[in-house]
């Protein structure tokens, strides 16, 4: 049964989880806690794609340091996997380093486990209590165990949704004045926020699988679409500049418009280059563009699209582009995130572009709402994010 001190370490494990955010896509953030004696003997996270689980983790420290972890608890926020992957099976290192009991945050959709970890555990005779959202008990300060399914599944959207419904987490950043303007009537976007959020934007860069921009933003900007970061904030995020992780960079293109001098074709063999193009492109464009580095994918439709993403193992898309692919991809209901930075400018233009473009709604009833919002600020800048409808799945029905 689930009690207080668990939901205090499953915190915990949380907590390490997230170190490995912007380096394990598509696998889930996972972290991984062993306690013994009311001692945390052993702490592990996964650090990126290929590399040790975070329960493997956790007993390589505990094995490096000759600790015996016969009888212990493990602590993990995800449920341990049981078939051979890029690792062997973590259940079976459980069971070899004779942990008696597991707390488990979520159950793993993914059908190649889904229970069957779980399953697994109890027939070797180790006591599992899987986090069930419905219990009341609870944390000095009110945290229940609902709420820390909640931030369970906040902290995994991007894999949870990835993996059951085979498509990635779309998140919609935009910087904007306070008259919601994204450039000025004449095209100049430079600079709407201060340097403290245009850094940040890089590290959500980061995080991300790949970001998504449409021809229009590369006519008229000529973007890099990069993770540039300064060494100020390397510094301050402990990140080596060899870390430095370069997402693959997307751009829906119907008609194979882009310029062939731009900045992305010229450095597609340095930083992945893909091309969404319909029927009907110029095939000798293709083939130039081909030539060039630049992969190319015959999508017609933006659900294609996202879902030739995810079979290219791209877990989650920063769009970073003008109101009318925003504006199309929220109409279709495929984003799930969105991050508008808001400056303390007007620049004023009916002219001028906004975030969101298209015919719009006709009645306030209808509109898009965020939940679950949260606020920041970067120096005079604010950053309001939020998510469009409720997570796509409960992994614990």
């Amino acid at each position: 049964m689930i009690n207080d001190d668990d939901i205090f370490l499953m915190h915990e494990a949380m907590r390490l989880a997230q170190q490995g955010e912007g380096w394990v896509n598509p696998n889930p953030l996972v972290g991984a806690l062993i306690v013994k004696d009311d001692e945390v003997i052993a702490r592990g996270w996964h650090h990126r794609y290929g590399d040790l689980h975070a329960e493997r983790d956790a007993f390589r420290n505990a094995d490096g340091q000759g600790i015996d972890c016969h009888g212990a608890t493990m602590y993990v926020t995800l449920e341990p996997c049981c078939h051979q992957g890029h690792q062997p099976p973590c259940t079976e290192a459980v069971i070899e380093h004779g942990i008696a009991r597991v707390v488990v945050g979520l159950l793993d959709p993914n059908p190649l486990v889904s229970g069957k970890g779980i399953d697994a555990l109890r027939k070797a005779g180790i006591e599992v209590d899987v986090m069930e959202p419905t219990s009341s008990s609870c944390l000095v300060g009110g945290d229940t165990i609902a709420t820390l399914v909640s931030q369970l599944k906040t902290q995994n959207r991007v894999f949870l949704k990835y993996i059951t419904r085979n498509l990635p987490w779309v998140t919609a950043k935009w910087a904007m004045t306070l008259d919601g303007k994204i450039a000025s009537v004449t095209g100049d976007s430079k600079w709407i926020t201060g340097e403290q959020a245009r850094q940040y934007v890089h590290l959500v860069r980061r995080r991300h699988s790949a970001i998504l921009c449409g021809i229009g933003t590369v006519l008229a900007d000529d973007p890099m679409l990069n993770v540039r970061l300064t060494e100020q904030t390397m510094q301050q995020m402990d990140i080596q500049e060899h870390e430095v992780r370069q997402p693959v960079r997307i751009v829906a293109d119907r008609q194979a418009r882009i310029p062939l001098e731009s900045q992305l074709v010229s450095t597609a063999r340095e930083q992945p280059l893909v091309m969404a193009y319909a029927d009907g492109a110029d095939e000798e464009k293709l083939q130039q563009l081909r030539e060039l580095g630049v992969v190319l994918w015959n999508c017609n439709t933006l659900c294609e699209l996202l879902q030739r993403a995810a079979s290219e193992n791209i877990d989650s898309i920063l769009l970073e582009s003008g109101g009318t692919l925003s504006e199309a991809l929220l109409r279709e209901g495929l984003v799930d995130e969105v991050m508008a930075f808001i400056a303390p400018k007007v620049i004023g233009g009916k002219m001028a572009k906004t975030p969101v473009e298209g015919d719009g709604i006709q009645q306030m009833a209808d509109c898009i709402e965020l939940k679950e919002r949260t606020v920041q600020t970067f120096g005079n800048d604010v950053l309001i994010t939020g998510l469009v409808d409720s997570l796509p799945i409960d992994s614990n029905s």
